[in-house]
């Protein structure tokens, strides 16, 4: 009988190692092979590359766990790090990653107090598995289990906030077609930004039925989960995918619109073509790296939709108008000022890095 015990927590403890292998293939992977391709402007293209390397080297503190997964402390570590880690993890990265081109500044002071609250939440129990004395008593131990699920629910709330804001820019990004496609990475929000949901269930099982076997189970799910994600963002090309938005995909047709008693459909598009380009071209409003169609369509007599028909019929796309224009720009910029760098032409230019300048040329060239 006891062999057969001490078989089951052998495997407990095999589950624990491989998610820890997992754990740090992804970061070492990150870190030496993503993060090192694009030289420039890698914060645009990998932003959380730094914080996700950090946060899946800190599974080293479960190296108690995976190597005597009988000890009691070592277990209330374990069960205690996913519910109390991986929710605040989710949602760190979530704002960071997408926040960086966004509006990652003003969420920077609640991570940081939610990463204050998870530190003093797990120092303890890390400490009490790694010095060779406990230093929790049992009233203690029973107490900071009640904390602890209290934490997991404030971090939960923290990873809500995170999902809310991403869905929010990602709302925001549908209704608004950007001239820089670096402006946010749509496509790879939709696929990532319901991630914390998806742990629910691979995190709190084990702590609530306070289960090795559980808990091993959710380990193996993990180990998945990190190795299939790994997949997902290793190759160096998926960043130009991660980092387009399909310039058609927001077109509104306009055909079965009806057009005023005055004009025709056509003869509206013509006069939104004249306005377009009296705002874009002679005022120069694709200096802006920013520009948005909703700037457009407001010093439009039209609405939107016929701005965006008119693009679409007239200049290919709002994005390919509008990066036509800095191009050419770059051009006559560089012609003009021999002695400029091309990161500082691009900047002159509308482009928010010579390197998206680069991109764009390589796109549209013939």
């Amino acid at each position: 009988m006891n062999i057969l015990h001490m078989n089951e927590y052998y495997y407990y403890g095999m589950a624990a190692v491989m998610l820890l292998v997992t754990c740090w293939t992804f970061a070492a992977v990150r870190w030496f092979h993503t993060c090192r391709a694009p030289k420039k402007e890698h914060r645009y293209i990998w932003p959380d590359r730094q914080l996700q390397v950090l946060v899946y080297l800190c599974s080293v503190v479960l190296i108690p766990y995976a190597v005597n997964p009988t000890s009691q402390e070592a277990w209330v570590l374990m069960k205690t790090y996913l519910v109390s880690t991986w929710f605040f993890y989710c949602g760190l990265l979530l704002l960071c990653f997408f926040g960086t081109v966004k509006q990652w500044n003003r969420w920077r002071t609640v991570s940081w107090v939610a990463a204050l609250i998870v530190l003093a939440t797990m120092l303890p129990v890390v400490l009490n598995a790694w010095l060779p004395t406990p230093i929790m008593t049992a009233s203690g131990m029973h107490f900071w289990q009640f904390w602890v699920v209290v934490e997991s629910i404030i971090m939960m709330a923290y990873a809500a906030i995170a999902m809310y804001q991403v869905k929010h820019w990602m709302d925001e990004a549908r209704d608004q077609n950007y001239s820089n496609p670096d402006d946010f990475p749509t496509e790879y929000a939709r696929r990532v930004w319901l991630a914390p949901v998806y742990y629910v269930p691979l995190t709190w099982p084990g702590y609530i039925l306070d289960s090795p076997a559980v808990l091993a189970v959710q380990n193996v799910l993990l180990s998945v989960g990190n190795i299939l994600l790994l997949l997902n963002v290793m190759p160096v090309w998926r960043r130009t995918r991660i980092l387009s938005t399909p310039e058609g995909e927001h077109v509104e047709e306009a055909d079965d619109l009806q057009p005023d008693d005055n004009y025709t459909q056509e003869e509206l598009i013509d006069q939104t073509a004249i306005e377009i380009e009296a705002y874009i071209k002679d005022q120069q409003a694709y200096l802006n790296s920013h520009l948005k169609i909703d700037e457009v369509v407001d010093h439009c007599q039209t609405g939107r939709s016929y701005v965006s028909l008119t693009f679409s019929r007239r200049f290919g796309s709002f994005a390919a108008y509008v990066n036509g224009l800095r191009l050419a720009h770059f051009e006559q910029y560089q012609a003009e000022h021999p002695d400029e760098t091309k990161e500082s032409a691009a900047l002159a230019s509308g482009f928010p890095s010579y390197t998206a300048c680069y991109r764009t040329k390589q796109k549209y060239k013939a």
